[in-house]
């Protein structure tokens, strides 16, 4: 919940809140790299990742895969 001024519920400011978000998701993703073997791979999961988290309220399978950056031309 967010009170007059800008300021959560801890005091912390939005930014402050973002930047702790924006770091921990960084710590995620360099603790999930070790479990995947090819670098392309490890790339794919994050931007999975960064799909599930985006601005979408609804995630189909093909949104997910747009966000990742995975659409090829099927056509």
């Amino acid at each position: 919940m967010i009170r007059h001024g800008g300021r959560g519920m801890s005091g912390a400011s939005i930014e402050t809140t973002l930047e702790l978000w924006a770091s921990s998701l960084r710590d995620v993703k360099r603790r999930m790299r070790p479990l995947f073997t090819q670098a392309r791979v490890a790339l794919s999961a994050e931007n999975f990742l960064d799909g599930l988290l985006g601005e979408e309220r609804r995630k189909t399978g093909w949104m997910r895969a747009e966000a990742a950056g995975a659409i090829a031309d099927f056509w």
